[in-house]
Parts: C-alpha cells; sequence; structure tokens
C-alpha cells in the first residue's frame, strides 16, 4: 500500500448528511457526507472564528458551521454568511481540504496530495473498534502491510485496518471474507477478544 492513505472509518458507518471529527497524521479533520453521498475531509476549524466544523450540520453539498451559520461549498469555498444575506462570499474564504475517497467499503484519507490509490480491500463490514495498545499482530496471526493486517479470527478470515490516533491509541476497521451471520457473530468476538489481549498485555 501507499503511505499517503489513512483508513478512517467502515463506509456504512458515515451517514448521508453525517458529520464527525478525527485526526489523520496530527491534523484535526472534519469527516462528512453530503445529500448525494460524496465523502469528504477538511480541516476541523471554521475560518470565520475557528468553531469546529465537525460540530456543524451537513446540508445537500455543504456543510455548515454550527455557531454563526456560514456555509461552504464541496471544495471548501464559502457560500454563504447568513449575517450578509446579499454578500458574495470573498474567493479567499475557504477551509483546507483534503483527499478523501471510499473504496472497498473503507473511507479513506491522504493529508498530503497523492496521485496514488488506497489499497484495495473487500469483504464485508463488520465494525470498527479503539485499542488503548499496540497489537501484536504476528503473534496473533496476521500479516500486517502498512495499515492492513491479514489474517483469521475464530475461523474466520479478516482484513483489519490500522488507524493511528493520538495519545497511542489505534481504530481498527474490521472487514470479514464471509457474509454469514453467525461466522460475523463469531469473528466481532474474536475481534474484542484481539483489543483485550492487546491491552492486558500493555497493563
Amino acid at each position: 500500500m501507499t503511505d499517503a492513505w489513512t483508513p478512517v472509518a467502515l463506509a456504512r458507518d458515515l451517514p448521508r448528511l453525517g458529520v464527525v471529527p478525527l485526526s489523520v497524521d496530527g491534523i484535526d479533520i472534519a469527516l462528512w457526507r453530503s445529500a448525494s453521498g460524496r465523502v469528504a475531509a477538511w480541516a476541523d476549524r471554521c475560518p470565520h472564528r475557528g468553531m469546529r466544523l465537525s460540530h456543524g450540520f451537513v446540508r445537500g453539498e455543504a456543510l455548515s458551521c454550527i455557531y454563526h451559520g456560514w456555509s461552504y461549498g464541496s471544495e471548501g469555498q464559502c457560500l454563504r454568511i447568513p449575517a450578509h444575506p446579499d454578500l458574495t462570499p470573498p474567493e479567499a474564504i475557504r477551509v483546507p481540504v483534503f483527499q478523501a475517497i471510499e473504496s472497498g467499503g473503507v473511507v479513506w484519507v491522504a493529508p498530503k496530495t497523492t496521485d496514488a490509490m488506497p489499497p484495495a480491500v473487500g469483504g464485508t463490514a463488520l465494525r470498527s473498534l479503539t485499542v488503548d495498545a499496540v497489537v501484536d499482530w504476528a503473534a496473533s496471526g496476521f500479516a500486517l502491510s502498512g495499515a492492513v493486517a491479514r489474517g483469521e479470527l475464530s475461523g474466520v478470515a479478516m482484513t483489519i485496518l490500522v488507524q493511528p490516533l493520538p495519545n497511542g491509541r489505534f481504530a481498527l476497521h474490521a472487514l470479514a471474507d464471509s457474509a454469514a451471520p453467525a461466522a460475523l457473530i463469531e469473528a466481532s468476538r474474536g475481534l474484542e477478544a484481539l483489543r483485550r489481549q492487546a491491552e492486558v498485555a500493555l497493563a
């Protein structure tokens, strides 16, 4: 894989009109999905007063700040300032925009511009969870390449995508090769056991 892309969410966990805060390479980002289903990743600060845009709301194809309602379009440009409805906002008022893509049931973000594509992954989206420790992938029977771990939990072949978080934490985004409900339940239990094992080892 390329180091440019970070897995940040399972696509199913970011609904239309949803916006969530996250951190990639130490950068605070507002991740959101428009009414048409487009995924976007922006700096999590409104240019006006610095309020977090992840506290804002999505209307159609725009994200608006919850503080004074300034609204920003698909390329981060300011579209509307409610206190001055007749004003065309200056082109210079923009939110920094990062590359974001939905691929293989996963949302990926690249904080630096890249022409590379994220790694090809697939399977049935299982769940995401947070781990307060580093997982010993080799000891757990997984092969780790970049952010992609491949192995087996509870008899189910899995892909687990690793997202570094602040303060030594990690998010794991899991996809299973099986879509059978019983297998997914067992895989989810195996994922919980993997987390407990890593956190107990740290303690």
